[in-house]
């Protein structure tokens, strides 16, 4: 029997953020990933000698001092990311269609503050009071300093107030509510049921700054396996734990993996979903409380990706990092209800890829998608799709396809659809229960999966443990990495790294 410090379950930005935390502290690693490489959405794909993003787009954090930056600085990886700016107010823009309203956000929160107030120059209070509001709850959120992050739940007033609720108590401008909620299509929730807090610690970085980053979501990956082989952690892909064994006083004592091995450690971290950890703890060792509350966890929205290239002579000059929103209302809870009769919001990314000093220009576009649009479908598998499901994915390509002609009619003879994914596919190739693209809905008031679990050895920690995305999954490493090192040796850790 094997044994190791620590066994890290999932290999996306979390469990690679927390493997090397460990292993940084003296600790040995085992990084397991059910897939067949590591990095999970992380990982980019490719097509036709092309890369493509699968779940990493961009991110805000890269200024000094950002928790991204601080987290990166501390891992020893901050040399290793180059953050490509998407700098021009033209190049993050947002497109109300009904209202036929174009918005421009620039870089930096204080332009950002005075272009809103341009746009809505009789509503300067309320944008202040935003935005204030927005900077103060980041503030008074201790997980988001390095130095004072516990496992204990720093909960605020504004933890239990929904974004909706702040809005209309500062404005009746239906329009000015919509952009202020426009990044809910980066944690996926509706206005209505995600708190202001969250919403908040999710939008600050990136009113601050929005980038890309060179090579996306792979530069991170390469960054880890270069840290890993210095340290005492070993990855086994296409490995997972199937049963936890010889139980003692709520103490697991061997990991069962599926190929039989059996692995002893001292504590076990999960940064997979919380159905699927469901489905590897003994349900005799758990309340029903616990099991009913994971049960009742919500898949955040999703999406349904058009990658594509933009075949011409000068589209490398034209496609330079470029985010567009497209809103077919202003009316947020709509478009991430899942019946919304109308059509989807709609993002649309562009950049230049180079790969062996030849360059692409890419165009993706992601439309929200919802379980609900594949219920049909849900228990078919990639390769082996039913013809209704292969209707359904060309109808929704050819739409998006009109779509970003529509905005970008210069492109009617040039863009070329290369692939797509349907949220079935992201749920296959990430193992998710529903491939939802920010794992579980966070709501108001809702008691996340996170830290110790019912068995004394076990944690959680991933996207659906803190905040969704790259530097939420992160955070929650950080502060499970801090349980489990304790805490003396995570502050001479942290003062370390950030002092270097």
């Amino acid at each position: 029997m094997k044994k190791y410090d620590n066994i890290v379950v999932g290999s996306g930005i979390s469990g690679l953020t927390l493997a090397l935390l460990l292993g940084m502290n003296g600790h040995s690693v085992l990084l397991l990933e059910k897939n067949t490489r590591i990095g999970g959405s992380l990982a980019r794909f490719y097509r036709q000698g092309i890369p493509f993003d699968t779940g990493f787009h961009f991110t805000g954090g890269f200024y000094k001092n950002g928790i991204l930056h601080d987290m990166l600085t501390v891992l020893g990886i901050h040399d290793y990311i180059r953050p490509i700016y998407i700098a021009q107010g033209k190049n993050n823009r947002f497109v109300f269609e009904k209202e036929q309203a174009v918005f421009d956000l620039p870089v930096g929160y204080q332009a950002v503050i005075s272009k809103f107030k341009d746009y809505f120059p009789s509503e300067t209070t309320a944008i202040d009071r935003y935005f204030d509001m927005v900077r103060d709850v980041c503030s008074r959120t201790v997980s988001m300093d390095l130095r004072n992050i516990t496992l204990s739940p720093n909960v605020i007033n504004e933890d239990y107030i929904s974004l909706d609720k702040v809005l209309n108590s500062l404005t009746d401008n239906r329009l000015l509510k919509g952009l202020l909620s426009g990044f809910c299509m980066c944690h996926g929730v509706k206005p209505a049921e995600i708190s202001f807090a969250n919403h908040s610690r999710v939008s600050y970085d990136l009113y601050k700054s929005m980038s890309r980053v060179k090579d996306g979501g792979d530069a991170f990956i390469k960054a880890f396996k270069e840290r890993f082989a210095k340290l005492d952690i070993d990855i086994m892909c296409g490995s997972f734990i199937k049963e936890c064994i010889d139980i003692k006083n709520d103490h697991v004592g061997r990991f069962v993996l599926n190929n039989g091995d059996e692995i002893s450690c001292k504590h076990c971290v999960f940064t997979i979903h919380p159905q699927e950890i469901l489905k590897i703890l003994p349900q005799k060792h758990l309340s029903k409380a616990f099991i009913d509350r994971i049960k009742s966890f919500e898949a955040s929205a999703g999406f349904f990706s058009v990658y594509g290239i933009v075949e011409s002579d000068n589209a490398v000059d034209t496609l330079e990092p470029t985010t567009l929103s497209l809103f077919p209302t202003a009316d947020i809870n709509l478009l991430i209800d899942p019946y919304n009769p109308g059509p989807p919001a709609m993002v649309i990314m562009k950049n230049t890829e180079t790969v062996n000093a030849k360059s692409y220009s890419v165009l993706n576009a992601l439309e929200v998608s919802f379980p609900e649009n594949v219920e049909d479908w849900k228990n078919s598998k990639k390769g082996k799709r039913p013809d209704g499901y292969m209707k359904y994915k060309q109808e929704r390509i050819n739409n998006i396809s009109k779509r970003v002609i529509n905005i970008y009619p210069e492109y009617s003879d040039s863009f070329k659809v290369v692939d797509a994914a349907s949220i079935l596919t992201f749920k296959d190739y990430l193992h998710s229960p529903h491939g939802s693209a920010y794992g579980i809905k966070q709501k108001i008031g809702q008691f996340n999966l996170f830290g110790k679990l019912p068995l004394r050895n076990v944690y959680a920690a991933g996207q659906s443990s803190v905040l969704p995305g790259l530097v939420g999954a992160m955070m929650s490493s950080f502060i499970v990495g801090r349980a489990v090192v304790g805490k003396d040796d995570y502050n001479r850790f942290i003062g370390r790294g950030l002092e270097s």
